[in-house]
């Protein structure tokens, strides 16, 4: 015969039993059960939950940028000033100022299709006061009166006004020497002038930009050179400016006239 406590005790069991069923099917309902037939906000909550996590802003990350190119500066000489030499009408009116610019721009294109960007300046450019850049190179071409026979060639002359004196020094031997070696025309050292040496742009720029002026020719005796063969010249200057730049080992002294 059963006694009372035993009776209790089962009681308690099949109620038990009852409850952890009935707790199963409620979750099962919900979970197969449309969310839109759920009360409003059970439904709510359901939804939220199936919902995957937005992800993170991060709006307060800066924007990547692109990194800014090197700028080298090349100054057209005479350019948006005047003509600069002027040949007589029996040697075709050739003016220096064309010459100059014409060099100017394929040095330009040359070292833009190399990756660098580069400000074309004029003789007297606003821009050159206190103009920074890798290094400035003015492009100029020398008288066209017949002085000898010697008178061709080209010159280099070199910043004096200048923070970094050496770094000046090797941009006027890299273009002395590229420069030979691309055009065939001789360093012509002994008539390198004050004007040169003085330009009035090596004051004008930051002290820190090395500068160098180059004389790309003679409007005389090398006249035909120059107006024929400007690529040849542009050739020379780009690569010597590119000689400095990129820190190029000079290997050999430029060739001089005797």
């Amino acid at each position: 015969m059963m006694n009372s406590t035993s009776r209790s005790g089962g009681t308690l069991h099949n109620l038990s039993v009852v409850m952890g069923v009935a707790l199963v099917v409620a979750t099962l309902f919900t979970a197969w059960t449309e969310p839109g037939l759920l009360p409003g906000s059970l439904a709510e909550r359901f939804n939220s939950a199936l919902e995957p996590a937005a992800p993170p802003a991060f709006s307060n990350f800066p924007t990547q940028t692109a990194r800014p190119l090197p700028h080298i500066g090349i100054v057209a000489g005479h350019s948006g000033y005047d003509p600069g030499a002027v040949c007589p009408p029996e040697l075709g009116g050739i003016r220096e100022v064309d010459v100059n610019l014409d060099i100017a721009e394929r040095v330009r294109n040359l070292l833009v299709a190399d990756g660098y960007e580069v400000d074309l300046l004029t003789e007297f450019d606003p821009l050159l006061n206190g103009y920074r850049a890798l290094a400035l190179v003015s492009i100029h071409a020398d008288s066209c009166e017949y002085i000898n026979a010697e008178a061709k060639g080209f010159k280099v002359a070199a910043a004096i006004s200048t923070q970094y004196p050496e770094r000046t020094q090797r941009l006027t031997s890299c273009l002395q020497t590229r420069y030979a070696a691309e055009t065939g025309l001789k360093f012509h050292a002994g008539s390198v002038t004050a004007d040169m040496t003085s330009y009035h742009a090596f004051s004008e720029i930051h002290p820190d930009t090395p500068a160098a002026i180059i004389e790309v020719g003679f409007l005389n005796l090398d006249r035909e050179f120059l107006t024929k063969e400007p690529d040849k010249a542009a050739l020379g200057v780009a690569k010597g400016i590119l000689c400095y730049v990129r820190n190029e080992d000079i290997t050999s002294p430029p060739s001089t006239q005797p």
